[in-house]
């Protein structure tokens, strides 16, 4: 016996949805859209100065120095060592420590489930100011006795320290390393290097201004010896951050859900905190403190792909070294022939920007 469907009832039948976009295409699809944005951007800081050659000679003169490649780009040598020597490194200089702060902003956000966390949360900053206001201290009359720039060795150690600090004060209480634990001690070992920081600078007031401009960020001095020096650090860190990715995503559903599923949480937790604080510290020593990034774009990531750290992780990596670099072309030419730090330039944009993100946040709920 046959039995037929009425046509009312048929076409009451919602229509099968198109099926979703691949994953992995998405994935490839969003990591070169990354790709092309840094590229971009970073044609673009090293076309735009307050000297050198035209903004649209820059890409000829790279097309020129290609092989097989002739070109006559009407760059002459003097115009290029401005392009290469002052430009370049400064650019290469921004990528790197944008897509360290991002990343580490977004590992930290991971591992603690906080989307306020920030690079600095555990002391990094504190203790990187402290060891650079020393090392200022000590170098104001011995410049010419030391053999590499003590400031960001100085910054880098102090960093390390802070963080190494809050570690033994976040475990003296027990066996487990709670996140919130090592939050409260971060804060406890933030307030201390600030206080020691604050009673040094008080004693010796004529460093005071070094100091501060350090403290506001200092791309405006980054040369292929500062490159040289932070990239081993950030690409160690990259990859140690990149593999734990996915075990990132995983702790989303709660430490014991995680354990359940076989993860070791404190191995994730403490390996994914020590790398980006390497990270974090190697890049705070070579360009002084720069705020907002690590929180900003992080969040950015999330509102155009969602919360998964398989996506929010890498991305934030290239859209944080677009950024900073973006970020640092304003300070050149607004008040050319000084500069403004660039510090100064990533708060007057992120703080508007984090206001409108808590702004969205809350009109979701």
């Amino acid at each position: 016996m046959s039995t037929s469907v009425p046509s009312d009832v048929s076409s009451a039948v919602p229509p099968v949805a198109e099926p979703l976009p691949d994953a992995a295409g998405l994935r490839a699809m969003w990591w070169t859209i990354g790709v092309v944005v840094v590229i971009l951007t970073a044609l673009i800081g090293a076309a735009v100065g307050p000297a050198g050659p035209a903004w649209w000679r820059v890409p000829l003169a790279l097309l020129d120095r290609l092989p097989l490649v002739g070109i006559d780009s009407g760059v002459t040598d003097a115009q290029w060592n401005i392009v290469w020597q002052i430009r370049a490194p400064r650019v290469v200089l921004a990528a790197l420590v944008g897509a360290m702060l991002s990343l580490a902003g977004a590992s930290y956000q991971g591992v603690f489930r906080n989307p306020l966390v920030d690079p600095y949360l555990l002391g990094v900053a504190a203790g990187a100011g402290l060891g650079a206001t020393v090392a200022f201290v000590v170098n104001r009359d011995a410049t010419a006795t030391w053999p590499i720039d003590p400031v960001p060795l100085a910054a880098f150690v102090g960093g390390l320290a802070a963080v190494a600090l809050t570690y033994l004060v976040g475990t003296a209480f027990g066996n487990s390393r709670s996140s919130t634990t090592l939050v409260l001690a971060g804060v406890a070992v933030t307030s201390l290097a600030t206080a020691v920081q604050a009673f040094v600078l008080q004693r010796n007031n004529d460093v005071v201004r070094q100091v501060y401009s350090w403290i506001l960020g200092r791309l405006t001095t980054a040369s292929w010896a500062d490159v040289r020096l932070v990239l081993p650090y950030v690409a160690v860190s990259t990859v140690v951050l990149l593999m734990h990715r996915r075990l990132i995503d995983v702790l989303r559903i709660g430490d014991d859900e995680a354990r359940a599923l076989g993860v070791n949480v404190d191995r994730v937790r403490v390996a994914v905190v020590l790398a980006a604080t390497l990270g974090t510290s190697a890049a705070v020593a070579v360009s002084g403190l720069i705020g907002f990034v690590g929180i900003i774009v992080p969040h950015a990531v999330r509102l155009l792909l969602g919360a998964s750290y398989r996506l929010v992780v890498p991305l934030s990596m290239f859209f944080g070294a677009a950024f900073l670099i973006a970020a640092d072309i304003p300070g050149r030419v607004l008040t050319s022939p000084s500069e403004t730090p660039i510090g100064v330039v990533t708060a007057f944009f992120g703080a508007p920007f984090f206001l409108l993100i808590l702004r969205l946040r809350e009109a979701r709920r």
